[in-house]
């Protein structure tokens, strides 16, 4: 018996590295796991269904279950298709981990189109796409009387939480998940969906492929000696987020880097400061602003820099 215990789960790009690390927890904590995953290259080219039907061969030799899907997150109808994937195999659906993704990194100066789009629409597209489907079969549960506790858990990353030189596609994705990791959960819980992300960690072919000195590790069996770098050292958290012990947290974002777990903080409000004369509220004269900014909000002394002219 394992906290996840009955459930039916998709996770995406679960062939390797990060996904891999959850799809195997979740499976030896219970739950029967569709392994998504179209095998393709870290910059998102070509295909290759072994990634995936490894994965399920861990996950089945250990005594779990799983089955393998290969469609694209960032298609539409493919995100569809694996959804109707976990239903067809497992009757239902409880649990989406969103993990899939490319990277294309490059400077905002040498970075193409393509370069920018295919790494939001896997990432950022893809996320919504399962979270869309997903969302709608949840919500058609439960007017059918059959609302199921179901969670999404998505995966984000400090590059787009901190920010990070040459990955404005990649930050600017993993922002926007956590925006709609927010969003999801106050729209999903009316029918039984929390939503939580997970900024996870580990020595996985994205890693390398920005940091070529770091080695690949491999998440390839659950309950490994511990690794700093091990990708399946965030697999817990998931897991934990994805199970009902959490009922109480949703629309959070996490990091869960090796052996340590942090709440982050989202943006929030900081000093104000309300421009009044006479006692009537009044606009700012933008002439103003240096002055009474510099003074109420960055704690810096007026007149900023001066600059020769």
């Amino acid at each position: 018996m394992g906290i996840v215990d009955g459930k039916i789960a998709i996770v995406t790009g679960a062939g390797r590295g990060v996904g891999r690390g959850e799809a195997l927890e979740l499976a030896a904590q219970g739950a029967a796991v569709v392994v998504n995953d179209p095998g393709g290259s870290s910059k998102g080219d070509g295909t290759d269904a072994s990634p995936a039907d490894e994965t399920v061969r861990l996950i089945t030799e250990a005594g779990g279950t799983a089955v393998a899907s290969y469609d694209d997150v960032s298609s539409f109808d493919g995100a569809k298709r694996i959804i109707d994937t976990a239903i067809s195999a497992f009757d239902g659906l409880d649990i989406v981990v969103n993990n899939a993704g490319i990277l294309r990194d490059a400077m905002i100066t040498k970075m193409t189109e393509a370069d920018f789009d295919s790494v939001i629409s896997v990432h950022l597209k893809g996320t919504w796409n399962l979270t869309h489907h997903g969302c709608v079969y949840w919500q058609n549960e439960s007017k059918a009387g059959r609302q199921r506790r179901a969670a999404i858990v998505n995966t984000v990353s400090s590059a787009g939480l901190q920010g990070n030189i040459g990955q404005a596609n990649y930050g600017a994705a993993k922002a926007g998940i956590a925006a709609l990791t927010v969003i999801t959960s106050l729209e999903g819980s009316r029918y039984g969906v929390r939503a939580n992300a997970v900024a996870p960690g580990g020595a996985t072919r994205i890693v390398n492929e920005s940091m070529p000195q770091i080695p690949v590790v491999e998440a390839n069996e659950a309950g490994e000696e511990f690794q700093r770098l091990n990708p399946g050292n965030s697999a817990p958290m998931v897991v934990w987020l994805a199970s009902d012990e959490s009922l109480m947290v949703s629309g959070q974002v996490f990091r869960a880097v090796g052996n340590s777990i942090t709440r982050y903080h989202g943006w929030s409000l900081g000093a104000n400061v309300d421009n009044v004369v006479k006692g009537e509220p009044t606009r700012f004269d933008p002439a103003r602003l240096t002055d009474v900014l510099a003074k109420n909000l960055f704690g810096t002394r007026p007149g900023g820099l001066q600059m020769n002219r």
